[in-house]
């Protein structure tokens, strides 16, 4: 009894205010660090934030539209971005102009230039011409090709990109015709049975057309001069052996859509929404860009016209007598 009186008046004698100072401590340190908690989320949260408020909605236009397919459209070109880079190689273009004894760049920017024409004159859907380029490149890489057969292989890569995208693709005799009768008609259809055995029919394929209608969407803001000179831009680049063949579908695209901003002089020349839905850099697109635009500024002189003459016109803009980005000109550095 005596004890526990004894431990109780110990207890007892603890003064008030140390008690309340111990509690108004503890008190305050809770509030701090609930402050800090709270400063750190904000900060946290600010920074993940930061992107998407600029990155631009570019399906907001389409989110009634059931044929553009938001709900699926990423996911529709991660398969594309993740498929150039398939090790199996069915849709891949290889480097195979110094595996063809008879054929070189020059020879194929001649095939392409006369397939450009006649893509013209066939009136076809955009996505044949650059499917065909495709197929004609996938083929060259699978097999050797003498150069009486290159034009041969041109017209039944461009027949079979007919069938696969037009709802009224021209009939054989159509490009026996246009190709003057160089060849018999059983000629093509020859043709056209060895190259698709050659890509296992394989011809659903991400070509740079795929990503430059996705990328001209996110390059904001767009129009009818911008659109035209993206695609002035990337058929001199079709022609082009080491542009289209040395670079990825999407690459190249997203260097075409760079290439027609820095001409244009559209600020900023690259955003954070073209950034966020190409996956490329600036730094990235900044070679292949630059080729872009050096054909640009010979395209007027040069002896395969059929781009220039094509993007001449005012049903184009006449984007084609545009002056070139001379921010990405060689001799720019040396001009300043």
């Amino acid at each position: 009894m005596a004890g526990g009186s004894s431990n109780g008046r110990s207890l007892g004698q603890t003064p008030t205010w140390a008690v309340a100072v111990v509690c108004f401590v503890l008190v305050l340190i809770s509030i701090i660090i609930k402050h800090i908690i709270h400063l750190i989320g904000k900060a946290v949260c600010r920074i993940a934030n930061k992107p998407q408020e600029l990155i631009a909605d570019i399906e907001a236009d389409d989110a009634e539209n059931h044929l553009a397919v938001v709900e699926y459209v990423d996911d529709i070109y991660k398969f594309y971005k993740d498929s150039e880079g398939d090790d199996r190689g069915d849709d891949r273009v290889q480097n195979y102009i110094d595996l063809q004894p008879e054929i070189n760049a020059k020879m194929r920017a001649i095939l392409v230039d006369w397939l450009i024409e006649v893509h013209g004159k066939f009136e076809l859907m955009p996505e044949t011409l650059y499917l065909t380029i495709n197929i004609v490149d996938r083929f060259l890489s699978k097999k050797v090709v003498s150069s009486r057969e290159l034009q041969l292989v041109g017209i039944g890569a461009m027949l079979i990109a007919c069938k696969y995208e037009e709802i009224w693709p021209p009939e054989v005799n159509d490009f026996v015709f246009i190709s003057d009768n160089a060849y018999m008609r059983d000629q093509v259809l020859v043709m056209e049975k060895a190259i698709l055995n050659k890509l296992e029919w394989y011809l659903t394929v991400p070509t740079p057309y795929v990503f430059l209608a996705r990328y001209i969407k996110a390059s904001i803001p767009s129009d009818n001069e911008m659109e035209n000179l993206v695609f002035f831009l990337a058929e001199l680049g079709l022609m082009q052996y080491q542009a289209i063949v040395l670079h990825h579908p999407s690459l190249f695209a997203a260097a075409v859509v760079y290439a027609a901003r820095c001409t244009l002089d559209k600020r900023p020349l690259w955003s954070e929404t073209l950034k966020f839905h190409t996956g490329y850099s600036e730094e990235q697109l900044m070679d292949c860009a630059k080729v872009l635009v050096k054909f640009h500024s010979t395209a007027a002189e040069g002896k395969l016209k059929a781009v220039y003459r094509k993007f001449s016109g005012a049903n184009h803009s006449a984007v084609a007598l545009l002056s070139p980005a001379k921010s990405l000109l060689p001799n720019h550095e040396e001009l300043n």
